[in-house]
């Protein structure tokens, strides 16, 4: 381990013994989120999709109060994100935090872009291609049904319910589809770089389908960090 990620596991764990709250192994809900600062999570081993790198699993409890921003260092230019532990999705905001600190999305590439009357998302956090190379667990979903996709939207993808691991999405137009993927936080900078991804343009997956598909100029993240 990395001394960034012992701290991160000590100081932890010291919140949780200061407020005497169990790590049990349990989804979070947004009613927990609010009485408690800390909940628990489920991470769950995917024997059948191994990790594509190395990496630690996320401890099995999340802090629910402050933010935290992160910023993707793309090609295109730096995008800052403000992930939410108060929101509903504390767990996903834990797991994405524990990425970042292994440097999971480090040279890596975005395999979708989308452009759409209905979808308008850039598609990050799979390091062989679209939904292939996660890190080798999932968790459940964080949702309360009442979920919207605006512009800035960052948000876990997956391969369906309870299927998440490091896939996310950012949204740069709107996002019309169902209340089903769990909300981190915003863009709080940057979105004048994935707007420049999206005017380079797209090779549809489909050719007489929707603008859906790899960016037409590669998408990569060198680096993610804490902080802008």
């Amino acid at each position: 381990m990395t001394s960034r990620w012992v701290a991160l596991v000590l100081s932890v764990v010291a919140g949780v013994a200061l407020c005497a709250v169990p790590a049990t192994a349990a989804s979070a809900t947004p009613a927990s989120a609010a009485a408690a600062p800390v909940v628990g999570c489920t991470f769950t081993p995917t024997p059948d999709n191994p990790a594509a790198r190395p990496v630690v699993q996320p401890l099995p409890f999340a802090l629910t109060r402050g933010t935290v921003d992160v910023t993707f260092h793309f090609n295109y230019g730096p995008v800052t994100v403000r992930l939410d532990r108060a929101g509903a999705a504390p767990c996903g905001v834990a797991n994405m935090v524990s990425l970042v600190m292994q440097h999971f999305y480090d040279r890596s590439q975005c395999w979708r872009l989308s452009d759409s009357e209905r979808l308008g998302v850039l598609q990050c956090g799979d390091l062989y291609e679209v939904e292939k190379g996660g890190p080798g667990y999932k968790f459940p979903d964080e949702v309360s049904g009442a979920e919207t996709y605006e512009r800035g939207t960052i948000a876990m993808g997956n391969q369906g319910p309870g299927t998440n691991g490091s896939e996310f999405f950012i949204v740069h137009s709107f996002a019309h589809i169902p209340a089903q993927y769990s909300v981190l936080g915003k863009v709080v900078r940057g979105m004048d770089a994935i707007d420049r991804m999206v005017k380079d343009g797209i090779i549809p997956t489909d050719p007489d389908g929707p603008l859906d598909g790899a960016p037409k100029h590669p998408v990569k993240i060198a680096t993610a960090s804490f902080g802008r």
